[in-house]
């Protein structure tokens, strides 16, 4: 049994409530560390994609379990890459940044769905090629994550509907190919849902800047008081996704 937890949009901008708001669900997190197998950062790391930002960003998901990270539409990929990942020199320092961990058993693909300058999102070639060649290298049996910050569906609200992934058909296409593909987790919403994707579970990861507010719950868009939250997946050995939301409360 794989558990992931999973934290999203946490828009640092070097402001004392961004930090205190990320360090509270990092601490929750560090808390739990015996029991999950990693935390999945879904995008929008940073607010304004400075390098600033992502040295804050590196130092407060420092923790004693993996932290994979995607960009979102909010984060620069040369400074993602020089002062979150360390890698100061890259040979391509704006190319999609996408990389495959292993976890218990378990194969997680962070992709790349940012398209640099703009707020929707794209999967382009260079990520379908490498999730291809990606997936081809694992074992048959070895179950896979996909996880990148734009979700390829409508979910009914006009702000995070405006910034969609676009061409999810050929997401759909390529999950058709790949049974091992077990579920997509998405970020950018700002809002926990969960819907089914090609057939599989897409699950949107809370926010932890701030909380969307449905058309029908409130003509504002955000609700800045409420708690930043998180997701809890839980992979069993059946291959099947169960999602789990929490909000986590100031001490």
């Amino acid at each position: 049994m794989l558990v992931l937890a999973q934290i999203s949009d946490l828009h640092l901008d070097g402001t004392a409530r961004a930090r205190e708001r990320a360090e509270r669900v990092m601490d929750r997190l560090r808390g739990l560390h015996a029991r999950v197998d990693a935390v999945l950062v879904t995008g929008d790391i940073a607010d304004h994609g400075t390098e600033a930002e992502y040295e804050e960003a590196a130092r407060i998901l420092r923790a004693p379990f993996p932290v994979l990270t995607c960009p979102g539409n909010h984060d620069v990929r040369a400074p993602y890459r020089k002062a979150l990942l360390g890698e100061p020199d890259a040979s391509r320092p704006d190319a999609p940044v996408n990389a495959i961990h292993r976890v218990n058993g378990a194969a997680v693909l962070m992709c790349d769905s940012s398209i640099p300058g703009r707020d929707d999102g794209l999967l382009d070639g260079e990520t379908y090629a490498w999730i291809e060649a990606t997936l081809d290298d694992l074992d048959a049996d070895t179950p896979a994550l996909l996880a990148f910050h734009h979700p390829p569906v409508a979910l009914h609200h006009p702000l995070p509907d405006s910034y969609p992934l676009r061409r999810p058909q050929d997401l759909a296409a390529l999950l058709e190919r790949r049974p091992q593909v077990k579920a997509v987790i998405t970020g950018h919403a700002h809002s926990p849902a969960a819907t089914v994707f090609a057939g599989r579970p897409l699950v949107v990861g809370p926010g932890v800047t701030w909380m969307l507010q449905l058309p029908w719950e409130s003509p504002d868009l955000a609700d800045r008081e409420a708690d930043p939250g998180l997701a809890f997946h839980v992979l069993d050995d059946e291959g099947r996704l169960t999602t789990h939301f929490r909000s986590v409360r100031a001490t």
